[in-house]
């Protein structure tokens, strides 16, 4: 991944935000020597972001679409109020298994259910509606799983998607590669989209903030 913060300042930022707890610290360093594409875990900055997104939102009902190795669902969780909880969304087997164990051995292990398959599937069985939801998984599904979970969203909802600037590659005209595309056009159609407000923030590789008007 390309720094689009200068790195100096990322990491200033990064080691003035609160440090991860153990549980964290341990989900962190085996995945990075075990999963494929490490780069996709939030980490430290994004991680207490999302936390505090939450928080701020009272939050009891969360979605995520993209578990990868669940450090942003347990990240998520501890910013959770009393008696919430989380359904995250995973393809891949083999990353539900890595964040079955992390949280199975974390203080949130009641709270998170994680749930195998197509996400679009998953969340056409789930009613909402959502206090926040998460988008971070295949760029080019981003707009599918945007229209799906804005029907649930609730109306004091917020929507974070991740991986929006792309380091950078968004900005590139030359880069047709298809999740450049994808996420061009997301980014796109949502600055003018009438239904909500948004904000494009350039924590760590780009995070859209997104709510529903009215």
């Amino acid at each position: 991944m390309t720094d689009i913060v200068d790195p100096a300042v990322e990491a200033y930022a990064t080691d003035h935000t609160t440090a991860p707890p153990g549980h964290l610290e341990a989900l962190a360093a085996e995945l990075l020597v075990t999963l494929d594409h490490p780069q996709m875990m939030v980490g430290r900055l994004e991680g207490r972001f999302l936390e505090l997104l939450t928080f701020a939102l009272s939050a009891t009902s969360v979605l995520e679409v993209g578990t990868f190795g669940g450090y942003s669902a347990l990240a998520i969780a501890a910013g959770l109020a009393p008696g919430g909880r989380i359904v995250t969304c995973e393809l891949s087997p083999e990353h539900a298994a890595f964040a079955r164990r992390h949280i199975a051995a974390s203080p949130y292990a009641d709270r998170i259910e994680v749930v195998e398959g197509p996400a679009l599937d998953t969340i056409a069985t789930l009613s909402g509606p959502f206090d926040f939801v998460f988008l971070d998984a295949d760029k080019a599904g981003y707009r599918a799983y945007y229209e799906a979970v804005l029907a649930k969203l609730a109306p004091r909802g917020l929507i974070a998607a991740d991986n929006t600037l792309w380091s950078g590659r968004v900005l590139d005209p030359a880069d047709v590669s298809a999740d450049t595309v994808a996420l061009r056009q997301f980014n796109d159609f949502l600055a003018t989209d009438p239904r909500v407000v948004v904000a494009q923030t350039t924590v760590r590789d780009g995070v859209t903030l997104i709510r529903k008007v009215g």
